[in-house]
């Protein structure tokens, strides 16, 4: 029996609220720090990355534990889930010696005193909460009950709606998607359309499109959970093969419905919910990566258009897709930066095959390579070079008034993008725990059952641990942006959720032994598949330095000690979490 009360939240939430000012304590010092004239220097903030890096993944981590608290302190103390509160303390407790330790950095190249960190440390009540919590006795306890579970933690309750569609896509997940998941892998096959239509007839492809214009989201709102548990679910079968499949729709129809002319809207949205085309999304590029404002491709007008000429790279599904969002550069003055890049739409064939080139009957042409790569194998990213090649003006997302707007119109798609990802790993994180679970119970050494051993309790509490913890900030997170907040904290559990899926996954593969670096096992290639989440949809080193931790510093200097609050997600009780609210 779990020994882990829920009287032990409250003082677990008092080590947590000192947590939190010692945070907004460290943002405070590094952004002086950090500023000029009370602004945020460039140069200064360079000079400051190892400490914004840190800050960052201490501004994720608390934020994980003050919300999976905040969801096991219901009002009336009875529990959906018997294991969220033991798996919310056992995160807690590792959350805060990860933080304190984050915030040594942090304190130390800010100048800030340590005093208020060493008093943490000493601090009663989470000595307390360390050593009962954090015992190897609390672990295993949690481990044996995680070894009879199905791995399905850290969820939050669904409303009828979500539930059946959660239930629908798991079945379809186990029963269509996994089967095929192995060979497509190993094989380094392209996503078949055994796989496409049936999603096709799902509707996965319109999750972020209105029903008014083919998709399946509601009018007038969005439903980011509703896609949040269906992407959970189908990246349990694949990340490759099924899980990832939504993201290029998502992004694209946001910056269509966020620039796009009522025509353009009107003629692709519902063609894009349809899954036809298919659809991919061209931004990086060989030189610049992550930097969107630096891109380079040219995109000349010619009459009636424009001629595209350049290489893009890491585009995935750019083979099998018929349309790729082409963020390019339509004003030559490189000086204008993000402010002279648009959004064109190309229309292309369709391939099966590692590599393409089309030709158009005025002589542009189009080439693609696969890049060959450890995992993620099923949608392929490919090497683009484009020559020459012709783009109407009906094309230009917004038409005359969308030129120069292609970074923020992308941008616009970012967020459902970066929540989609932290699904993604919350789906491979729970199919590598579900394998552990199996196998350790199966397999018997020295005598025993794998699962019998202290050790490896200890590592299924742990997994199910940051899992949960990643589940229930990702749920809590989608309500939050679906009410118009959450959008650097969409960045945020991106973050978290992606290299907690790289430790789940190995963990799960060491579990497996031998047979977990085999590649018939799935565990082997839920962890290569892993690996990739945390540099697609915003490198994590991106997001930490130009995303969470300038926002965290911009909004301290624009409000030096008044920390906001972010509102309780729907359903969650009123210990509302705090944490930095800015635009990503």
């Amino acid at each position: 029996m779990i020994k882990l009360p829920a009287a032990r939240l409250e003082p677990a939430a008092g080590v947590l609220r000192r947590l939190r000012a010692a945070l907004e304590a460290g943002v405070q010092a590094l952004a002086r720090t950090c500023a000029r004239s009370g602004r945020l220097d460039t140069d200064a903030l360079d000079a400051q990355q190892v400490a914004s890096f840190e800050l960052a993944w201490a501004a994720a981590e608390l934020l994980a534990a003050e919300t999976g608290l905040a969801a096991a302190c219901t009002p009336d103390g009875v529990q959906d889930d018997p294991l969220r509160t033991p798996l919310a303390l056992l995160y807690t407790v590792e959350a805060v010696v990860s933080v304190l330790e984050r915030l040594e950095t942090v304190y130390a190249e800010s100048g800030l005193e340590t005093a208020a960190l060493r008093a943490l440390r000493d601090d009663p009540e989470w000595l307390t909460l360390r050593r009962e919590a954090g015992s190897a006795q609390a672990w295993q306890a949690a481990g044996q009950a995680v070894a009879q579970s199905d791995a399905d933690v850290g969820g939050l309750p669904l409303d009828e709606s979500h539930a059946l569609a959660r239930d629908s896509f798991r079945r379809f997940a186990q029963e269509v998607v996994a089967p095929q998941a192995e060979a497509i892998h190993r094989h380094d096959l392209t996503v078949p359309e055994t796989l496409l239509q049936p999603m096709r007839e799902m509707g996965v492809f319109g999750l972020a499109i209105p029903q008014r214009l083919g998709g399946s989201a509601p009018d007038g709102r969005d439903d980011t959970l509703l896609m949040v548990v269906v992407t959970e679910a189908l990246s349990e079968g694949s990340l490759a093969a099924a899980g990832s499949l939504i993201t290029r729709p998502e992004i694209l129809s946001r910056a269509l419905m966020a620039g796009g002319t009522p025509a353009q809207q009107a003629h692709w949205l519902p063609r894009i919910a349809a899954g036809e085309p298919l659809c991919a999304i061209a931004i990086t590029e060989p030189d610049h990566g992550s930097d969107v404002a630096s891109l380079t491709l040219r995109a000349t007008r010619v009459p009636g258009g424009w001629r595209l000429d350049g290489a893009k790279t890491w585009c995935t599904f750019a083979g099998k897709a018929g349309l790729l969002m082409v963020v390019a550069r339509t004003d030559p003055d490189r000086s204008l930066g993000h402010k002279g890049l648009s959004v064109l739409l190309v229309e292309k064939p369709s391939f099966d095959t590692h590599a393409f080139d089309c030709t158009q009957p005025g002589g542009g042409r189009l080439v693609g390579r696969a890049i060959p790569t450890i995992g993620y194998r099923g949608m392929h990213s490919f090497d683009l070079a484009f020559e020459g090649w012709h783009v109407p003006d009906t094309h230009v997302v917004g038409g005359e008034g969308g030129l120069g707007r292609g970074f923020y119109l992308t941008m616009a798609g970012m967020v459902g993008g970066r929540m989609q990802t932290a699904a993604r790993a919350c789906g491979v994180m729970r199919a590598a725990l579900r394998a552990a679970i199996r196998y350790s119970g199966e397999r018997r050494v020295f005598g025993q059952p794998l699962a019998g051993l202290a050790l490896t309790q200890a590592k299924l509490a742990r997994m199910a641990a940051r899992l949960a913890a990643c589940r229930t900030l990702t749920y809590c997170l989608a309500r939050a942006v679906d009410a118009g907040d959450g959008r650097m904290e969409a960045s945020l559990v991106k973050l978290l959720a992606c290299r907690s899926a790289e430790y789940v996954t190995r963990e799960a593969l060491q579990l497996h032994g031998g047979m977990g670096y085999a590649e018939e096992t799935a565990v082997s290639r839920h962890f290569v598949d892993a690996r990739v989440l945390s540099i697609f949809e915003g490198a994590e080193e991106t997001l930490a330095l130009k995303v969470i931790a300038r926002s965290l510093m911009e909004r301290a200097l624009a409000a030096p000690g008044e920390p906001e609050r972010v509102k309780p997600a729907a359903g969650q009780p009123e210990r509302a979490v705090l944490a930095a609210r800015a635009g990503a």
